[in-house]
């Protein structure tokens, strides 16, 4: 991915290095890590699961000297790089349909977090809060996602990037919200499907992206569209529940397939066209 020579967003709130505790925890969190691993290879709603161990106790952070490799601050360097691009695209989609894009804030973290939804372990991988508009990101996700789900490369970062900034899409456009309220009235496996939808329309807002990076910056080099397909496919909940329990269960599915999710990633990708990915009318997932 050609990404050095673009703009570095401001949005960045960097708490790498900031010890954050809590009190009340079992064995000292490891209540909570239990949560997040069932999070990781399940598939769960994230905001549930923060939202069951935000009540707990109170935060303790305590604010560490770290230093980082030059590695390290050239991934910083490169996820700033792609949240600007987001930033830069939404900008621009919204602005072309007579709205005003609000970006999200990342916030680079090691081993665990406070947000809005609550405390986060690094486990879970990352995520989005509606609550406060901020994505969470520790950056030793990307050497699982090389070497557990078999994605590496850089554009397979920037989808994973790409993709929690598509749930923050869907909260600007109001779609979380409806579907927050259908899922508090529905079953188990209508609550379900409606998180794959919602996953599946993150993916294709990833794939929009794409599209109009590339179409602006030319940022694509050759191998990049199957880096970020290996990752789509990497995180499908098949995939993920063969690896953890050696079977899958499709009526359990929060996150859609791997096949579903590189298929939807190509749609928004191939039409640049939000419209395409309506996930929530579309007769196929």
């Amino acid at each position: 991915m050609r990404w050095e020579r673009g703009r570095r967003s401001d949005n960045i709130e960097d708490r790498r290095g900031m010890r954050v505790g809590r009190r009340g925890l079992v064995g000292g969190g490891i209540g909570t890590i239990v949560l997040m691993l069932v999070a990781l290879y399940f598939g769960v709603d994230p905001s549930v699961v923060l939202n069951q161990t935000g009540s707990m106790a109170p935060t303790q952070a305590e604010q560490q000297t770290t230093t980082f490799s030059p590695e390290e601050e050239r991934l910083k360097e490169f996820v700033s790089v792609v949240l600007a691009d987001t930033e830069d695209v939404w900008g621009a989609l919204f602005q072309g349909s007579g709205q005003t894009y609000q970006p999200p804030t990342l916030v680079l973290f090691s081993g665990a977090v406070e947000s809005a939804c609550g405390f986060a372990e690094a486990a879970m991988g990352p995520f989005y809060c509606p609550g406060d508009h901020k994505l969470y990101l520790d950056m030793r996700f990307f050497n699982d996602l090389a070497q557990r789900h078999d994605a590496p490369g850089d554009f397979a970062q920037a989808y994973v990037v790409a993709h929690e900034v598509g749930h923050h899409v869907q909260t600007l456009l109001g779609i979380s919200d409806k579907v927050h309220a259908a899922r508090s009235r529905a079953g188990e496996a209508e609550d379900n499907a409606m998180q794959v939808r919602m996953e599946l329309q993150a993916d294709c807002f990833a794939g929009v992206w794409a599209h109009h990076a590339n179409k602006a910056r030319q940022i694509l080099e050759p191998g990049d569209t199957a880096e970020a397909l290996a990752a789509a496919a990497g995180v499908g909940d098949d995939r993920m529940q063969k690896q953890a329990r050696g079977v899958v269960v499709p009526e359990s599915f929060t996150h859609g397939s791997s096949e579903q999710r590189m298929r939807w990633f190509s749609t928004g990708m191939q039409s640049g066209d939000p419209g395409q990915c309506d996930t929530f009318k579309a007769a196929r997932l």
